[in-house]
């Protein structure tokens, strides 16, 4: 079945380049010319992706993300950032709220096509693994997407979600930033190891039952300990 992504764009002729490149390579595409329609579709349309533009009118891309990234039906939904070449401060924010790629005006829409197809590749090819960590109250199912913690929904970001499957993936191993960057984030991020230690910071806050057992490794990265 054919992805379907949706595009949250101000400007028609941008749109209208995106739509006619992903659909050549076979994707769907739907379509919002400001950030409140945006995510009136995410709700109704239930996209694959999000491309978000972060200058929109009505609602602004670093809200609209933020909100699909703080509802769990929509919180896993992949979301890639266009952003304007100075705007790196809302770049960050974006990121740091979740979002899974960015890529800056002018960009070449074969880049685009790549990218998306990369963190599609990346999604099933952790989705291909083991199906359900446990350790004593948290429950991370991955067909479901969801986390759980004394039987009640814990709303994590998709890259919260990732970081967390990897520390319970690799238990007692040491995983340094920039492999837990490459890993979550792919090898064509750029942005600094700073990203990783803002979401270990908020999966303790969301998972305080559980804080103590993600351990900082100083100067190295963290590591899941079952006895710290």
């Amino acid at each position: 079945m054919s992805k379907k992504i949706l595009i949250i764009e101000d400007e028609k002729d941008i749109v209208e380049l995106i739509a006619h490149y992903l659909e050549k390579d076979g994707f769907k595409t739907i379509s919002a010319s400001d950030g409140a329609k945006g995510l009136e579709l995410v709700k109704e349309k239930s996209p694959d992706m999000v491309i978000l533009d972060l200058m929109l009118p009505k609602i602004d891309g670093i809200e609209v993300c933020k909100r699909i990234k703080a509802d769990s039906k929509s919180t896993s939904i992949p979301i890639i950032m266009l952003t304007a070449k100075g705007d790196e401060t809302d770049r960050i924010i974006g990121l740091e709220l979740g979002a899974d790629d960015y890529i800056t005006k002018p960009f070449s829409p074969r880049e685009l096509v790549a990218r998306i197809k990369a963190i599609f590749r990346r999604t099933e090819k952790k989705e291909e693994g083991r199906k359900v960590y446990q350790f004593k109250n948290l429950i991370l199912d991955l067909e479901s997407h969801e986390v759980r913690i004394n039987d009640k929904d814990v709303n994590l970001t998709s890259k919260e979600f990732w970081l967390l499957e990897a520390l319970l993936r690799n238990k007692e191993r040491v995983l340094t930033r920039d492999k837990l960057l490459n890993d979550i984030w792919g090898y064509d991020y750029y942005g600094t190891t700073r990203t990783v230690d803002v979401h270990i910071r908020r999966l303790r806050e969301k998972l305080p039952d559980i804080a103590k057992y993600i351990v900082t490794v100083k100067q190295l990265g963290y590591k899941f300990k079952e006895n710290p």
